[in-house]
């Protein structure tokens, strides 16, 4: 069951954040990566999140314990979309360097 747990919260934490990576490089827009902050970069960076997103939840075997799989990928999403929300990938630094006077 522990197991189950970890991998079903490390799938949600790498798949909520492959999303905005992924949606960034479809729409040819820079967003930054601990690679680089290209279109490409985050096509490839998101696509790769989303790979191990789909191998944790494998691995996971979510059949064996279906109510501690869903509520520790929850949480794992929950955590990863705060992160976004409120701090970011670069926190502060490029919320001041966007802002609209």
């Amino acid at each position: 069951m522990e197991q189950t747990a970890l991998l079903a919260f490390l799938a949600g934490i790498i798949g909520a954040n492959s999303i905005p990576h992924f949606v960034k490089g479809i729409t040819k827009e820079n967003y930054p990566t601990v690679f680089g902050d290209s279109p490409v970069t985050n096509l490839i960076a998101g696509w790769a999140g989303l790979i191990l997103t789909v191998l944790c939840v494998h691995w996971a075997d979510v059949g064996r314990a279906p109510m501690w799989a869903f509520g520790a990928g929850a949480f794992g999403v929950l955590l990863m979309g705060l992160f976004h929300a409120w701090h970011g990938a670069l926190g502060s630094i490029f919320r001041d360097s966007n802002r609209v006077l």
